[in-house]
C-alpha cells in the first residue's frame, strides 16, 4: 500500500498557514501538496474549519480528482488543482509541487475588478517580472459544464495565450473569483500567496495616491528579480 504521509503532513502544515498569515476567513482557502512520482496530491477537505484539521483529515486524490485515501470529501477546488498539476507540472515540466487558493481581500479585489496588477515597485519585481495576470471571466458554457475543471483550463489556456512561464509567474487572478498561487512545495505556495496579497494591497495604495502611476522601469525590474533568481543571484546566504 502506498504511503502518503509526507504529502499529507505538507498539506496540513501549509493549510494551517492560511489563517496564520490572514489569507482567508472561515474555510475560504485550501492548499495541496503534490507527489509527482505517484501522480497524487493531498488537499484540504471541503468545508472543514482550520482548527479542526489534522494530518489524517487531508484527502489524497489522483489527477482525475478521484479519492485515493481519506474519509472526507476533498476541497471543491480539487479539479482546478489537478489541472494545474497535470498541465503545468506533468506535461509542461514546471517545478510545481504545491498550490494554494484563497479569497484574500486585496487579491480578490483585483480579481473582481478583472484587472491585472501592475508592476509598480521593487517588492513586486523581487518575485515576478510581469504584472500579476488576471484571466477574463469564465464563459457561461464553461460554468455549466464543470466549473472547477474549467477554472483550471482557463488558467492554463490564459498562460499559453500570453506566453507566460509558470515557473516564473507563480500566481494568477481568476476574473471575478480570486487568486491561485503555486510553488516548489506547499509551503512556498503559501509564501507566494502572502506576497501576492501584499503586492495587491501596495498596488491599490499606489493608484489611490497617484492614479497616473507608471510601471517600474524595466532595468530596475531586471535588477531586482535577478538579485534573487537565476545563476548569478546574490540575495541571502548560500
Amino acid at each position: 500500500m502506498a504511503d502518503y504521509k509526507d504529502i499529507k503532513e505538507q498539506a496540513y502544515s501549509a493549510n494551517m498557514e492560511i489563517p496564520a498569515q490572514h489569507l482567508a476567513l472561515y474555510t475560504w482557502g485550501n492548499v495541496s501538496a503534490f507527489d509527482k512520482a505517484k501522480g497524487v496530491f493531498a488537499i484540504k477537505p471541503s468545508g472543514v474549519p482550520y482548527p479542526d484539521l489534522t494530518v489524517d483529515s487531508m484527502v489524497v486524490v489522483d489527477l482525475d480528482g478521484n479519492v485515493v485515501e481519506g474519509k472526507y470529501r476533498p476541497s471543491s477546488d480539487t479539479l482546478t488543482h489537478a489541472v494545474i498539476y497535470r498541465d503545468f507540472a506533468v506535461k509542461g515540466g514546471a517545478d510545481i509541487n504545491g498550490i494554494i487558493h484563497t479569497h484574500s481581500t486585496f487579491a480578490v479585489s483585483w480579481a473582481q475588478a478583472v484587472k491585472s496588477v501592475p508592476l509598480f515597485g521593487t517588492t513586486h519585481a523581487d518575485h515576478i517580472q510581469t504584472a500579476v495576470p488576471c484571466t477574463p471571466y469564465l464563459s457561461e458554457e464553461a460554468v455549466k459544464q464543470n466549473y472547477e475543471l474549467e477554472t483550471g483550463n482557463l488558467i492554463v489556456s490564459y498562460f499559453k495565450e500570453k506566453g507566460l512561464n509558470p515557473n516564473e509567474v507563480n500566481m494568477v487572478l481568476v476574473g471575478g473569483h480570486g487568486p491561485f498561487c503555486w510553488g516548489q512545495n506547499a509551503s512556498k505556495a503559501v509564501y507566494n500567496a502572502a506576497v501576492l496579497e501584499e503586492v495587491c494591497h501596495m498596488a491599490l495604495n499606489t493608484l489611490q495616491l497617484n492614479p497616473q502611476a507608471n510601471p517600474l522601469p524595466e532595468y530596475i525590474i531586471q535588477k531586482h528579480y535577478l538579485r534573487k533568481h537565476g545563476p548569478n543571484a546574490y540575495y541571502g546566504q548560500k
